[in-house]
């Protein structure tokens, strides 16, 4: 498919503002590819259905997660977390999708998890940072996806992570091990 054919195919099961936030994560997602060295059509591709599950039914989701075996860990934690793994599939059982980098880059776009590919990191910081966030500290974040990837990828972490603290929200596992991976990295760089 091609860009306007996704577009089309997503507009209507969204409301018109996440429409927009999709439409500028595709756009900053291509920018950070071809910065990073990335395939600009996969990036196009995995932002544009990042959210394609973003307003789907919460019990139609968790039904989902049972009957195709997605990680049990997602139960009861709402469609913040669902719709990452939710949207995966739908990609995959709805659009044909089959690259497995996409995939993940859509599946873990909200919680991030260790080892992340180069598209992965590029769908979870193009979310964060796309022209229409609005919330303390994005400048900076943006500022940091010009400076490289995984400094962005850091900053956007830990920000999420402080966050989740400062509401007192839980955290979900692989967040957590996404962001010691992260660190990790940080330390075998100096």
């Amino acid at each position: 498919m091609e860009r306007e054919q996704y577009l089309a195919a997503i507009k209507p099961r969204m409301p018109e503002k996440r429409y927009i936030h999709t439409v500028g994560v595709m756009e900053t997602a291509i920018e950070l590819a071809k910065k990073y060295g990335e395939d600009e059509k996969k990036a196009e591709t995995a932002a544009i259905l990042h959210d394609i599950a973003k307003y789907a039914d919460i019990e139609w989701m968790e039904n989902i997660v049972r009957t195709e075996k997605l990680d049990a860990r997602l139960l009861g934690w709402g469609s913040e977390l669902l719709h990452g793994p939710v949207g995966a599939y739908i990609a995959e059982s709805e659009f044909e999708l089959t690259d497995e980098d996409m995939l993940n880059a859509i599946r873990f776009h909200t919680t991030g998890r260790a080892g992340m590919s180069r598209l992965e990191k590029i769908i979870f910081v193009a979310d964060m940072i796309e022209p229409n966030r609005k919330f303390d500290g994005v400048d900076r974040l943006r500022k940091k996806a010009e400076k490289g990837l995984d400094k962005a990828m850091s900053a956007c972490v830990r920000h999420t992570l402080a966050f989740l603290i400062d509401t007192k929200q839980p955290i979900y596992p692989l967040s957590i091990e996404c962001y010691n991976d992260m660190m990790k990295r940080e330390d075998s760089e100096g």
